[in-house]
């Protein structure tokens, strides 16, 4: 599942700055905040809570801690996700009506877990500690989630309230037209190398051969995607594929989902409200079939996977703009130099499939990604809702080509 050196002290202080950082994002909210459900994709700020705290209850101290109690017997029913081995569970489309617990109950079960994994943690095997190093990358992931799913949430809200209020933004110059990165094709190494953390289908690594090609420097913005709207680019179907086109009839899709036109112009709703949109920040929220329009539109095409990995290998993943704490999860304007990670997560044109010679865990978490690999696009980078240090060249995130609630954009890529 994971390539990993554990060791107890850093371990444990990662652990309790991974907790800490979900319950201050949660911080802002009602219990009704946290409780409500906005659609089947989304789950309840509550739930993202007690999920994380069943993950660790679960395959640590349950697994791995003799004579440890449930909290409450009842509750992984409630807060399973999607493991078939773990028996059954509550309805993925239905999370939203479990209003009991509480969200002051789940913080209690938080606690009540997390004494219990630190005080163990010392005397954890090393496939124990392993566990424990996996469910805080799985609770980042979680934290991207519950900030997505609450901006849906407050989106769904006629008042649009914002989570966290910010400053009228001071404009910046529009970025300068795209630069393009000459790569000029062979044989690249592609998928974790083993040194440090990764998830199971990061790899195993292997070799990939890259036909000559280029790719943008940074990302499509707001401007650009306006630009594309006034062309008409929703209204064509030349650059639509057969199944984007069907979903832009059917779903009457006629800008980015948070886009709405105003007197004055395009408006764009976030974590800070509703405000116009900033024509210099990469534009968001968009599908891979809206991606994949705006490309054709563009002249270009999306890269592959392994075009973006072998692009972005010399660049920093720290660098970039990832969430630090609770607030300002925001794009922001390209910088001058190239980028490739932060801001938005970059679709791919790749089929999340697995690599030559994949296999899954064995045991429960051995669910954790494989069983996913089918009907859905690979995207890359990480974005401004990624906690920073959560991602790498290798890593890949996956998602249907018709969801766009996540923070989603658009790197072009260009045969040569």
């Amino acid at each position: 599942m994971l390539n990993v050196a554990t060791h107890v002290e850093p371990l444990a202080d990662r652990y309790a700055a991974v907790r800490a950082l979900s319950l201050a994002l949660a911080a802002p909210l009602s219990d009704a905040d946290a409780t409500v459900q906005s659609m089947p994709d989304a789950s309840p700020t509550k739930w993202h809570l007690a999920h994380t705290t069943w993950f660790f209850e679960t395959f640590v101290l349950r697994d791995h801690v003799r004579d440890y109690r449930l909290h409450d017997a009842r509750w992984p029913f409630l807060f399973n996700s999607y493991y078939e081995a773990e028996g059954r569970r509550h309805a993925r489309d239905r999370r939203g009506m479990v209003t009991r617990p509480t969200l002051d109950e789940v913080r209690a079960y938080r606690a009540h877990v997390d004494a219990a994994l630190l005080a163990a943690l010392p005397t954890l095997s090393h496939a124990a500690q392993e566990l424990v190093a996996l469910g805080c990358h799985h609770e980042e992931q979680h934290q991207e989630l519950l900030v997505t799913d609450i901006l849906h949430l407050f989106g769904e809200n006629p008042l649009e309230p914002a989570i966290w209020p910010a400053a009228p933004k001071v404009p910046v110059a529009v970025p300068e037209p795209t630069g393009w990165i000459t790569q000029e094709g062979g044989i690249v190494g592609i998928g974790h190398d083993g040194a440090g953390f990764a998830f199971d289908c990061e790899g195993p690594r292997h070799d990939a051969l890259l036909q000559p090609h280029a790719i943008a420097d940074r990302t499509v913005t707001n401007g650009e995607w306006a630009a594309f709207i006034a062309d008409g680019g929703y209204r064509d179907p030349r650059y639509w594929l057969a199944d984007g086109w069907a979903w832009v009839k059917a779903e009457g899709i006629v800008a980015p989902l948070y886009w709405e036109a105003r007197d004055t112009g395009w408006t764009r709703f976030g974590l800070d409200g509703r405000r116009p949109i900033d024509p210099a920040a990469p534009v968001t929220h968009v599908s891979f079939y809206e991606a994949d329009a705006y490309a054709s539109w563009a002249g270009a095409r999306l890269p592959t996977e392994f075009e973006w990995e072998a692009a972005a290998a010399a660049y920093d993943p720290a660098g970039g703009n990832h969430m630090d704490d609770a607030g300002a999860v925001e794009p922001r304007p390209a910088p001058r130099a190239p980028a490739f990670f932060g801001d938005v997560w970059e679709w791919t044109g790749s089929a999340y499939r697995p690599y030559p010679g994949f296999a899954p865990c064995d045991g429960a978490v051995g669910e954790y990604n494989g069983k996913f690999m089918s009907g859905q696009f690979v995207l890359r980078g990480g974005s401004c809702a990624t906690p920073r240090g959560h991602v790498r060249a290798s890593y890949r995130n996956f998602f249907y080509p018709h969801q766009r609630w996540q923070v989603t954009g658009v790197r072009l890529a260009k045969d040569i």
